[in-house]
């Protein structure tokens, strides 16, 4: 096992362990480990609610989720001599659960779970259709996930960090924070909300104290989104065998992780909609120096995605393009082609006796592909969702006999705020 530079102990809270990682990104949190380019080592890291979901038939601990504390990162690591402008290397040896813990009451010990927030607390990407809170309890063996919740269904994890990242600077991070606060004042009371301003209660900044913590956490951004330095991307090919390169703004680069996903489909379009777990990811660190001017890099990461996913053969597609459920044209919306693709995937599955909410969170969970298939045909872009057969047990392919109705088991649980 490489040197273990960031442990978590699964009994203590975040805030409670020996080095405290954060939950916000902010320049001033100091890094709390330093390694050189060419290490190697271990990083653990908490499930993204630091274990306020739990392993039951309720829905309630969803529908009260703190977004407001997440995501919950381990970090920063310092890179010995890497400086803005450089790009950091960072390669993806190992990624799974909490190691020898396959029972227990933290999400990674042998479960994990998938949820759809309910519209007033950040909704998800069908909330219109689902504005509820929902949850499904994933069990883990042997690499593959079933669940009480949604029977029928087995699948071969994807494992991967759905948040991994550099430090902005604070050129960058004020930025974000006016482009982010120019959006949200286009509608403040959008809902959900159009962006997440800065959010001081609940703003965990390592080891900051003091002033410096009073003002660094009116200042520092909410991890949600995707940005530059990369971020909450949830890309479910960011796998072990990856390499990714970041762009560098401070000096030490200061990576961060967390938020593993032991499956997703593309777009985790339940929004918590991966298979949520805490464990472990193994990392290679290197740097090429310049290398933003040298690749043409001046923002967001490019990776080399591993090879270690499941191989399916068969797949059963479903297309949506850019019109309204009540039949309004829009002009190559492709976030608008791709929700009706999974909607009409939806209801294609509830034709064998699943749920919609069922449907929607295999969707979210299995390995689904998505794909813009095409984005210059005015006025409707389309997309595409692709659904490998072989999770089922059952024959998921239309045939001249109808659908095979399965027995849809207990569902899933669902919390009305």
């Amino acid at each position: 096992m490489p040197q273990q530079v960031f442990p978590l102990d699964s009994t203590k809270a975040f805030t409670d362990q020996e080095k405290i990682g954060h939950n916000r990104w902010h320049p001033d949190i100091p890094a709390q480990v330093h390694v050189k380019p060419g290490d190697t080592f271990r990083v653990d890291c908490r499930e993204w609610f630091d274990g306020a979901i739990h392993n039951d038939d309720s829905a309630d601990d969803i529908l009260n989720a703190p977004l407001n504390g997440v995501h919950v990162l381990s970090g920063p690591i310092a890179v010995e001599g890497a400086q803005p402008g450089d790009l950091l290397i960072v390669d993806i040896l190992d990624v799974g659960p909490i190691p020898q813990e396959d029972s227990g009451p933290l999400a990674g010990q042998g479960w994990g779970y998938t949820g759809v927030f309910a519209k007033s607390n950040g909704g998800g990407f069908l909330t219109d259709q689902f504005p509820d809170a929902y949850k499904v309890v994933w069990d883990f063996q042997g690499g593959k996930a079933t669940s009480r919740h949604v029977p029928h269904v087995e699948f071969t994890g994807i494992v991967h960090p759905g948040l991994m990242g550099t430090a902005p600077s604070h050129d960058l991070l004020g930025r974000w924070n006016s482009r982010e606060q120019a959006l949200i004042d286009t509608n403040p009371g959008a809902v959900p909300p159009l962006a997440l301003p800065p959010q001081p209660d609940a703003a965990v900044l390592g080891s900051l104290t003091g002033d410096e913590y009073e003002r660094a956490r009116g200042e520092a951004a909410r991890t949600a989104p995707p940005r530059e330095n990369g971020g909450n991307q949830d890309i479910k090919n960011f796998t072990k065998g990856s390499r990714v390169f970041y762009p560098v703004f401070v000096d030490g680069a200061n990576l961060s992780m967390g938020d593993l996903h032991f499956s997703q489909g593309d777009g985790e379009i339940t929004f918590c909609g991966a298979i949520e777990m805490g464990g472990f990811i193994d990392l290679h660190v290197d740097l090429i120096k310049g290398g933003m001017e040298t690749y043409g890099v001046s923002e967001n990461a490019i990776f080399i995605p591993g090879n270690t996913d499941p191989q399916y053969s068969e797949w059963i597609a479903f297309s949506g393009t850019s019109v309204t459920l009540d039949g309004e044209q829009r002009y190559l919306d492709s976030h608008l082609s791709y929700q009706r693709a999974c909607l009409h995937a939806i209801d294609y599955l509830t034709t064998f006796g699943y749920s919609p909410i069922q449907a929607y969170m295999i969707l979210g969970a299995a390995p689904i592909e998505g794909r813009l298939s095409g984005v210059v045909d005015i006025p409707n872009s389309c997309s595409t969702v692709y659904l490998p057969t072989g999770i089922f047990d059952f024959d998921v392919k239309p045939g001249k006999n109808g659908p095979t109705r399965i027995d849809p088991g207990q569902g899933v649980p669902m919390s009305r705020g």
